[in-house]
């Protein structure tokens, strides 16, 4: 979290707090002194980068540019990291027979998905158990991006889904890397976007699912609202919410962080406008489907029910944990309950580190929903995929580990993350 210090060597933080002698990065991509300074409640909204503000579009370009240069080492490792992953799934799919590109593009969630472009909404499954599988529960933004691929390249719903995931993934790393450059420096953004690339669930982002849409969008708000940029942030947690139902969290984040700016005394409407974009895509979306369900509040719940999906404040999480230890489930489900608390105790550690408040209140929501809601358990970790900033304190520990264990910790996770992402994809029988 870093305040730019002016050449009488006082820092621009108008908040106070211990500063700390450190370098900064300018919009050319050069590095000037700065003091760091740990403050709320937005933490790091002003930084270097500010002072740049309003110098027009060449400056902007350049800070881009600039910003592209840093972040390309932890796009890299990303990329790198990923498309291991997916040589190695590719491998165990073609030992069992199985089409690599069929299993990424068209399983479970992938497949609703492309009818849902290809069709629109309209389908609905009855399950002997009772669970009524309505498509409404799908948001529209991306089936809508797949269909708008589709219709101006010669490629099927699948392969389109697939092209935006992983054009989605990389937008995401490059925004994760900037967010933690940011707050942290240039070692926690590489660890972050790297450990991001290496979580054991961490093939959904080179699946045809919303998770990397979202993400994307989601970091690319919060960075906007830590630049102050509410317009932006605003108009990006929109797309956010149109996206997933979790993505309320994005919209959360931002209306706390334009409340805070406006008690503090902001004066320009800039803020109010970010607050009332925010939450429009998912209220709409969900409205939408109340209205064509015949209940404008409770339709889209409803619909959710049907796919046993509901909040019960965890009382179905804690249900499953304890049937889990006492009855036999494939590896995927203890596996799920591992990493969902493993999760939660990063958040648990993020959340005593004092952290950004956008980024604390949207990764609580995601924790919150998560844990708070019953049904898929098996799924939990997928819905954590997106709450990037629980991964700030490994990524902080490895920074001040040695190298040689440094190491170690990365190369373990990606076994794990490779050969369990193999699995998921080629053996496992339960949905992901």
């Amino acid at each position: 979290m870093t305040a730019y210090a002016p050449p009488g060597g006082r820092s621009s933080n108008p908040v106070g707090g211990v500063a700390v002698a450190g370098r900064g990065i300018r919009a050319d991509g050069r590095s000037e002194p700065i003091t760091r300074a740990r403050r709320c409640p937005l933490s790091a909204e002003i930084t270097a980068h500010t002072r740049f503000r309003g110098a027009g579009g060449i400056t902007s370009a350049l800070r881009g540019a600039a910003a592209l240069r840093r972040a390309a080492p932890a796009l890299g490792l990303f990329a790198a990291a990923r498309l291991t992953g997916l040589l190695v799934f590719a491998a165990a799919a073609w030992h069992r027979d199985m089409s690599p590109r069929a299993r990424l593009a068209t399983a479970w969630d992938a497949d609703w998905y492309t009818r849902i472009a290809a069709h629109g909404y309209g389908r609905t499954l009855f399950w002997p158990d009772g669970a009524v599988q309505s498509d409404l529960a799908f948001f529209p933004f991306y089936p809508g991006l797949i269909r708008a691929v589709t219709t101006v390249l010669p490629v099927t719903g699948g392969t389109a889904g697939l092209l935006l995931s992983w054009t989605a993934a990389g937008a995401a790393a490059c925004a994760i890397y900037l967010i933690g450059e940011r707050l942290y420096g240039r070692p926690v953004g590489t660890l972050l976007v790297l450990l991001w690339a290496l979580l054991p669930h961490a093939v959904v982002l080179t699946m045809a699912y919303t998770e990397p849409v979202m993400t994307a969008f989601a970091a690319w708000s919060l960075w906007a609202v830590l630049e102050r940029r509410w317009l932006w942030a605003g108009s990006l947690a929109l797309l956010a919410g149109l996206s997933r139902p979790n993505a309320v969290a994005v919209a959360a984040a931002v209306l706390v962080a334009a409340a805070v700016e406006i008690r503090r005394g902001e004066r320009s409407w800039r803020p109010w406008a970010g607050a009332l974009l925010a939450p429009l895509g998912w209220c709409g979306y969900v409205l939408w489907v109340g209205l064509r369900e015949g209940d404008p509040v409770g339709g889209y719940f409803a619909v959710q029910s049907g796919w046993t999906s509901r909040f019960d404040f965890g009382v179905g999480t804690l249900r499953f944990a304890k049937r889990l230890a006492t009855f036999p489930f494939e590896l995927g489900f203890p596996m799920a309950a591992l990493l969902t608390a493993v999760l939660v105790l990063l958040f648990v550690l993020f959340a005593l580190d004092r952290p950004s408040l956008p980024l604390l209140v949207y990764t609580g929501v995601l924790v919150l929903i998560t844990v708070g809601g019953a049904g898929y358990f098996e799924s939990k970790p997928r819905f954590l995929l997106p709450a990037f900033p629980l991964l700030i304190p490994p990524a902080l520990a490895l920074t001040k580990a040695r190298p040689r264990a440094a190491v170690a910790v990365t190369v373990a996770l990606a076994g794990l993350s490779f050969c369990y992402g193999a699995y998921l994809l080629t053996r496992a029988s339960m949905a992901l």
